[in-house]
């Protein structure tokens, strides 16, 4: 979560104000939630995968490799994701 939201160029509290979130207790629980101390419920992870423009799966990758497959995906439209799948496919 902290290498998207540096990648968003965010600071944290700002990742929790266009959350909707309280402006004063925003920087601290997005920190929680970075470090691991707190563990946001689905709805709020969507929330942060949505401000940080990355897919909610991203945000449950257990390695950084994973997580930039996840990234790169999502960013690709439909035609270049039937192509890659194609691709993988073949490549069995």
């Amino acid at each position: 979560m902290r290498e998207a939201r540096i990648r968003a160029q965010l600071p944290q509290d700002r990742v929790g104000v266009l959350m909707g979130l309280d402006e004063s207790t925003t920087s601290a629980r997005i920190s929680r939630y970075e470090t691991g101390v707190h563990e946001p419920s689905l709805s709020t992870a969507r929330a942060i995968a949505a401000v940080l423009n990355v897919p909610l799966a991203y945000l449950y990758c257990e390695d950084d490799i994973a997580a930039e497959i996840l990234l790169e995906l999502h960013l690709r439209n439909e035609d270049q994701l039937r192509r890659f799948l194609a691709w993988l496919r073949e490549a069995e």
